[in-house]
């Protein structure tokens, strides 16, 4: 079967679940990379050095339930036979969703925003509510791609709130989303808790975390990723699950940022600190700025 027929046949059906089965998947040209195909606040592609170090060699399933852009799982997806990818933000997981199931009807529906270009076309995006999987998706990914920063921030009634980033929006090139799709054949994807997700994990597994910081001050707009924000009591769930997953012989690595609660909660666990740099807003204007930011990676005791 080609590719044309895998994905062609799909443009009608406009809503993709979690247990969807894909059919054989599309093999991409070897020179084409396979990295996260969007922007996100917060992920590790820059920091994959510090991290990989600490992930085992090999592994039986991958688990990540606080999904983001991915970067991990796309730098050792060849390590699990499956991986299990959720997170909270739904039209996050649902982008991830369609890219697995329905590149191709997304791609059309791309090329259609590229030709909405330019703030008064960003906030006409922003203000609609479309209802079908594809669509939500589509209007996800050109948000995501012209928001200010790449941020996604919704408020405490669900309604994203990011400014326009005066970015234009290129779309997505058919090679490569192919490729991203053929990369997340043998995944599940959805949307649930945390400790839902990591009830799943089983000996031989590996986990990777990387929850939400902390928000500094309880006045901080960079927290709420899906309208609710992580608070300590999470962090503390969160410590808990992990030490639950080194009784039960799953190995599992978190990064996060070099805090005291963080060294207290998870002082059953192995802590190495580094320092890097992040891009953070700049007080009174639009702009961002360097700024040195203390970084632990936590991993279960071995």
């Amino acid at each position: 079967m080609t590719e044309d027929l895998r994905y062609e046949r799909d443009i009608e059906l406009p809503s993709i679940g979690a247990d969807t089965v894909a059919s054989e998947p599309y093999s991409p040209p070897d020179q084409i990379a396979v990295k996260p195909f969007m922007r996100w606040a917060g992920g590790k592609t820059r920091l994959l050095p510090a991290i990989l170090p600490y992930v085992p060699a090999s592994f039986n399933r991958y688990h990540e339930p606080f999904l983001g852009s991915g970067a991990l799982f796309f730098a050792v997806r060849d390590r699990a036979a499956h991986a299990h990818l959720s997170d909270l933000n739904s039209e996050l997981v649902n982008l991830w969703q369609v890219m697995k199931e329905n590149p191709l009807p997304l791609l059309k529906l791309l090329d259609g925003y590229t030709r909405r270009q330019g703030e008064e076309a960003y906030y006409e995006v922003r203000q609609q509510r479309p209802r079908a999987d594809l669509q939500r998706a589509a209007r996800f990914f050109y948000l995501n791609q012209t928001a200010w920063n790449g941020l996604w921030r919704e408020n405490k009634f669900g309604v994203f709130n990011v400014p326009w980033g005066a970015r234009a929006f290129r779309g997505m090139e058919r090679p490569f989303a192919l490729a991203v799709s053929s990369a997340l054949y043998r995944t599940t994807i959805e949307r649930c808790d945390f400790r839902e997700a990591l009830a799943k994990a089983k000996k031989g597994d590996f986990v990777y975390l990387d929850p939400p910081y902390l928000p500094i001050s309880d006045t901080s707009k960079f927290a709420g990723y899906n309208g609710e924000r992580f608070r300590l009591a999470d962090l503390q769930s969160l410590a808990d699950e992990c030490g639950k997953l080194t009784k039960r012989g799953v190995q599992w690595v978190m990064s996060n940022r070099d805090s005291a609660a963080v060294r207290s909660l998870f002082a059953h666990s192995e802590i190495v600190s580094f320092t890097t740099r992040r891009s953070v807003a700049a007080q009174n204007k639009r702009d961002v700025q360097p700024k040195d930011s203390p970084e632990v990676i936590v991993y279960g005791r071995r």
